[in-house]
């Protein structure tokens, strides 16, 4: 058995959970693993399955001293150490709230808890290959090498996230478990017969400015459900998720970043051709950047959809997974109350009359909506550094996010038209000004005919400025990933 918290990469599946002495686990990952590959190379990053690519592989779950948790070189993708990697177990664990609070977490599955657990790890397992399938073809309009890497980067610990949630499946759920990872292999993201399982995973991710407004609002969604995830009283799903999340920070970090550069260069290229206004679109396109107005409208479709992946606001399943004990709350182990939620009260915002008003719910049934607005408050801190950029070039322009009631699909406001400010309108009227608060085909179409390749070492498309800092502290020249047909 391999220790704690270092990985073996003797085995053909690098590891920190014994799998060497685990021979019918080991049997049925390795019995899983070819058909991982298959599903890699039939829907990975289309085009650079046999590019070398400087990426950072997990060596162990935590650093201690000068020593780091990832090492970086190339590889080639369909050759990296995808692995299991649970956080380190801790001593005396209890389950931290619910009807189990105080009770020792569980090391096996509570059998009265099995088929709930076990659609957890199914849906956060589905939204890993999901992710992968929808940005297979972004390296092929790359707007740098650095920016191809860290797309790459993205798509491999989403593929190793998969695996983990399938190691949780095989090792705990038997047949179940296996049929279940079969299928996370079978479903496709916006297919028509097997589609992946929650709606934003199965939108097209057309453009880079898609890419990294998903990876900052829809990865985030992912850093939340991680987050209370690994509060379960489920001893290794907590661990597991606890290590994912180390992963999960990178992702968040090429969204924000990667807007932010956006942002920059327009406001760049704006200050050269002296141009103030920044509503003036037709100049400002002219100049190979994206307007502002339109960075804004992404950022309203991807905030929107992904408020949809939280559910309805009011949920019974979700004071289940709670009472379960299951599935906490974001930062669980930081609040301060009795953990159970007796009695206890969150107010929801709820249409009544001409517009919105807080409403008292238990807080129990209202769980998802309190964990979306722990999302909103999470989302607002990376917008404000959008908006610090563009105060410090000198533009007068701010990046919001749109009301909770705008552009949903799910939950207490699916039916209402609402503005992004929060205006209730007819749907007649909705529609009117549906082009203002979101990207139009004519928008779309502009950001796509940005959307040319530049794969010389050092050098970035127009529209998106130099990163400021770089991965590992490489050069401003380095080839980040070796193209093979260079």
């Amino acid at each position: 058995m391999t220790l704690d918290n270092t990985v073996d990469y003797d085995a053909l599946i690098p590891n920190n959970v014994g799998l060497a002495s685990d021979p019918k686990i080991r049997k049925g990952l390795e019995k899983w693993h070819p058909g991982y590959i298959d599903w890699w190379m039939d829907m990975g990053p289309e085009g650079f399955q046999t590019s070398d690519v400087y990426l950072r592989t997990a060596v162990r779950v935590e650093s201690k001293g000068a020593d780091k948790w990832a090492v970086f070189d190339f590889v080639k993708m369909p050759e990296y150490r995808w692995g299991i990697l649970l956080a380190p177990h801790a001593e005396n664990r209890t389950v931290p709230f619910g009807e189990h609070l105080g009770e020792p977490a569980w090391q096996e599955v509570p059998g009265e808890y099995r088929a709930m657990l076990r659609r957890l790890i199914v849906i956060q397992g589905d939204t890993e290959p999901a992710s992968v399938e929808q940005q297979r073809y972004l390296g092929t309009t790359a707007p740098s090498l650095y920016d191809m890497r860290n797309l790459f980067q993205v798509n491999v610990e989403e593929g190793r996230h998969l695996w983990a949630m399938v190691y949780l499946l095989q090792k705990y759920f038997g047949r179940d478990g296996r049929e279940e990872a079969g299928e996370l292999l079978r479903r496709r993201s916006g297919s028509e017969d097997a589609p992946r399982m929650l709606g934003a995973f199965n939108e097209e991710t057309p453009d880079w400015l898609s890419f990294f407004m998903f990876t900052f609002f829809t990865d985030r969604d992912g850093k939340m459900q991680l987050e209370s995830l690994a509060q379960s009283g489920f001893d290794p799903l907590s661990r597991t998720c606890r290590f994912m999340l180390t992963e999960e920070a990178f992702h968040m970090f090429v969204g924000e970043t990667g807007v932010t550069r956006i942002v920059q260069r327009t406001c760049e290229a704006m200050r050269e051709a002296g141009i103030d206004d920044p509503y003036d679109t037709e100049a400002i396109r002219a100049l190979g950047v994206i307007d502002l107005p339109t960075i804004q409208k992404k950022a309203n479709l991807h905030y929107s959809l992904t408020l949809d992946l939280f559910g309805s606001e009011l949920s019974t399943n979700a004071a289940n997974f709670f009472n379960a004990g299951l599935k906490g709350r974001y930062r669980e182990h930081r609040l301060d109350d009795d953990h159970q939620l007796r009695g206890a009260t969150y107010g929801l915002l709820e249409h009544r009359g001409e517009g919105f008003e807080l409403v008292e719910h238990p807080a129990l049934n209202a769980l998802n909506c309190r964990l979306r607005d722990d999302f909103t408050d999470d989302c607002n801190l990376g917008v404000k550094r959008w908006n610090k950029a563009i105060a410090d070039a000198g533009v007068e322009f701010e990046l919001s996010l749109p009301h909770v009631a705008f552009h949903r699909q799910i939950g207490l406001h699916r039916d209402l038209f609402v503005s992004p400010a929060g205006e209730i309108l007819s749907e007649s009227e909705w529609q009117v000004r549906r082009d203002d608060w979101l990207p139009s085909t004519s928008d779309r179409e502009y950001i796509e005919s940005l959307m040319k390749p530049e794969f010389r070492p050092g050098r970035y498309a127009s529209w998106i400025a130099e990163p400021r800092t770089r991965i590992n502290h490489k050069p401003g020249d380095f080839e980040w990933v070796k193209l093979a047909d260079a």
